[in-house]
């Protein structure tokens, strides 16, 4: 894809952020992406706030900026092109700036209905490592968390590896006390089989790739642990 020769990318000041607002308007108004639940107002106000904070970069084409990405020290939040410089290598113009200001690798999130997004990035080594339900995100619509892993891969995701033991962990620990606490008010001392398929299924249902089968052995193990380490 041939880059535009007036293209020029260089860092955002507060001046620039009105330009901004208007790429990310734009940009959002065609794509594939649920609508935004703020209104313009509030969009320019919060993009604008985010500049004096965040490093943003515009790219500039005779002296008109038509697209901009915005990242903070592990996240690529934005990255969007004005609908009329499209395929024109102003987005990936922009993700090469951001792979060489982050080389350790950096993640962002896409929604699952934005294809041609996904695909952009697949195409420039990005990989997709988790699908949510949406539940998390303002506009409640399915999404994708993709990485860029850096010049070290196995390095980068093995943090992003070593964060998600930090949290199961954590999440051990609560289901150990609770199968505690249980264990000292309920009238029997058996296990209920169909309680811990029904766990299994739900979990199944947040963790497809695993499926019910394995997730059955993993619950049946945190049990029995859980429960040997109260003395039950």
């Amino acid at each position: 894809m041939p880059t535009d020769p007036q293209l020029t990318l260089r860092p955002a000041g507060p001046g620039d952020a009105d330009a901004v607002a208007s790429v990310y308007l734009a940009a959002r108004a065609v794509a594939p992406m649920p609508p935004g639940v703020h209104p313009e107002a509030e969009v320019r106000a919060w993009l604008a706030s985010r500049i004096a904070v965040d490093e943003v970069w515009v790219a500039e084409v005779a002296d008109q900026v038509v697209g901009y990405a915005r990242l903070t020290p592990a996240w690529l939040d934005d990255l969007y092109v004005h609908p009329d410089h499209a395929r024109r290598g102003v987005g990936s113009a922009l993700l090469d700036l951001a792979t060489s200001l982050r080389p350790r690798g950096f993640c962002l999130w896409v929604f699952e209905s934005n294809r041609p997004a996904r695909a952009f990035y697949a195409a420039r080594g990005l990989v997709e490592l988790e699908r949510t339900d949406g539940s998390a995100n303002e506009e409640r619509a399915p999404d994708v968390r993709m990485a860029w892993p850096g010049t070290d891969p196995v390095t980068f995701l093995r943090g992003l590896v070593d964060e998600v033991d930090e949290q199961l962990g954590d999440l051990l620990n609560r289901r150990a006390a609770l199968t505690a606490a249980v264990q000292a008010v309920k009238p029997s001392t058996d296990r209920d089989p169909v309680r811990e398929a029904e766990i299994a299924r739900a979990m199944a249902e947040r963790a497809p790739a695993l499926g019910p089968a394995r997730l059955e052995r993993i619950v049946h193990t945190i049990i029995t642990e859980s429960l040997d380490a109260c003395g039950r």
